[in-house]
């Protein structure tokens, strides 16, 4: 038997995370270095797979399949398309940088007074917990992107919003430390929000994917897609679009869609800036991805009827986020809101019903979670370093730390999806593949782009220009440390927005085949006949 590759990746963090969780409390530098190592070790095994994988080949491919609830037809089963494994090598990739900006985020507070601030059960921060509750998310959002069984996928789709929920309610965000008697109530609320908000959605999906076995008889992606396109399967038009509705409403949530979306600002604002990226970076992502692998698979016609009204909830989302944004006080707030817009863009790509605009939607959420971890993860050095998250304490900030504020510059103008930086040629194909089949919602959203420009702008202009406030006058630059987690990040964003090929060609395969699911060809151009 070939070498379980797959479940090696995310077994990795998985036992990396028990091994770190078991470091003496006295040992918080070596469970730091653990969990960072087992990041690493997690990348490689990425690697392997992304280069084992053949765009040309199989769709699903270095497949697992192991009996596990016989009785119910619950089986362990693994393997990737070109999205699942581009979204796991993205996975891979961001957690060292996660881990490597919270290095200190988890230390004991230093005072008393800042302690009082935190819930009585958070005044101990234990490092050990929170780098392996890091792990834990990292190994159950790779193994949703790995899952080829229905029941299997909704286990780790529900079982990741317990580390989440930890990470957001027991490591909140210090800035509010020493000044804010509410500081506690606040992250509790946004956890529990999280929590609820999602559990909501993952159970509607339980019972839709108990239906999905009551029609189909067993749990298995491929099969019951075989089926349905041999046309063993027949599903009635009314079970097909129940089923479809609970699953879709799940993966809204978890994306975020409006108007399911409001746990995400209350979640973003009260996490850490690594926690935040994490959760819409890579938790988010799972949610966009399930609508490609499941809803356009499973439900290829109930998808086709539901496509108008998704369109214009996505094309609310890219307006209402971006009209928030503009209007924020807090930063990272901001970034939450804009995250909100982006994901609008993404799910009007994949339901756009076009391989411009699915190609534009899939390498979105690579660009959209590099682009963010380095707007976010700024954000948060120049917060841990001010002590407030909101834009009105700063100024000046690019005349003692230039390049943090160049990194932050970056890292906003990836957020406007400025050409030559990689968000650029994923939104402008999810643009041309809306027009294309829906002009009027590929028009509209375009304004999402004006506003886009207005808020990320406003914000560097309020923060980093203009006369330097007394507060932030000593403010340190960059330290070794953060420079190499920006780093990479914009040059990956530079080198992506001038070359995305390698990516696409990874992508497109998977796309044309989720395309022939829904039996959709891309519409013929009106070309005026030659005279």
């Amino acid at each position: 038997m070939s070498f379980p590759l797959l479940t090696a990746t995310a077994a990795l963090p998985a036992l990396g995370a028990i091994a770190t969780a078991a470091v003496p409390a006295a040992r918080r530098t070596a469970a730091k270095w653990l969990a960072l190592l087992v990041s690493l070790a997690t990348l490689v095994l990425a690697v392997v797979v992304l280069l084992r994988f053949d765009p040309d080949g199989d769709r699903y491919q270095l497949t697992e399949s192991h009996a596990w609830i016989a009785d119910f037809g619950v089986r362990y089963e693994l393997g990737v398309d070109g999205i699942g494994v581009a979204l796991v090598a993205l996975t891979a990739l961001l957690i060292p940088f996660v881990i490597l900006a919270g290095w200190h985020d988890a230390d004991p507070l230093e005072t008393e007074a800042a302690k009082s601030s935190f819930a009585a059960g958070s005044r101990w921060r234990p490092t050990q917990g929170f780098f392996a509750l890091i792990l834990a998310v990292e190994a159950m959002v790779i193994l949703s992107f790995e899952a080829t069984d229905v029941f299997l996928f909704y286990i780790f789709f529900e079982a990741m919003l317990i580390p989440m929920y930890f990470l957001i309610g027991g490591f909140g965000d210090r800035a509010h430390a020493g000044t804010d008697e509410n500081a506690a109530a606040q992250r509790s609320y946004a956890a529990v929000k999280f929590l609820l908000y999602n559990l909501v959605g993952g159970l509607i999906m339980l019972a839709a994917v108990i239906g999905l076995y009551v029609v189909a008889g067993n749990f298995s992606l491929q099969e019951i897609a075989e089926a349905r396109a041999n046309g063993t399967l027949d599903m009635a038009t009314n079970t097909e679009r129940w089923l479809f509705l609970g699953f879709f409403f799940a993966f809204a949530v978890k994306a975020p869609l409006w108007p399911l979306h409001t746990w995400l600002p209350n979640a973003m604002g009260e996490a850490t800036a690594p926690v935040a990226v994490l959760i819409t970076a890579v938790v988010d992502k799972v949610g966009t991805f399930a609508m490609l692998r499941f809803c356009l698979q499973l439900f290829p016609e109930a998808s086709k009827w539901a496509t108008p009204v998704i369109l214009v909830l996505a094309l609310i989302s890219i307006i209402y986020g971006a009209l928030l944004a503009v209007g924020q006080r807090d930063i990272k707030r901001l970034v939450a809101y804009a995250s909100i817009s982006h994901f609008g863009f993404i799910i009007m790509g994949i339901f756009a019903m076009t391989s411009q605009g699915q190609s534009g939607a899939t390498l979105y959420m690579i660009n959209h979670g590099i682009s963010t971890a380095a707007l976010m993860l700024v954000a948060g050095f120049l917060i841990s370093r001010r002590g407030s998250r909101l834009i009105a304490d700063y100024g000046g900030v690019q005349k003692v730390a230039p390049v943090l504020a160049g990194t932050f510059l970056v890292g906003s103008l990836a957020t406007l999806s400025l050409p030559g930086l990689a968000p650029f040629v994923s939104e402008f194909l999810v643009l041309v593949g809306t027009f294309t089949r829906y002009p009027a919602i590929g028009i509209i959203a375009t304004f999402g782009i004006v506003l886009a420009a207005l808020y990320t702008l406003v914000l560097y202009q309020r923060t980093m220009t203009g006369p330097v406030k007394p507060e932030v006058s000593a403010m340190p630059d960059l330290r070794v440390r953060e420079l190499v987690v920006v780093t990479p990040l914009i040059a990956l964003l530079i080198v992506l927005g001038v070359y995305p090929k390698p990516i696409t060609d990874i992508l497109d395969p998977a796309v044309k085949q989720t395309m022939s699911d829904v039996q959709k060809k891309d519409p013929q151009p009106e070309v005026e006949a030659a005279k």
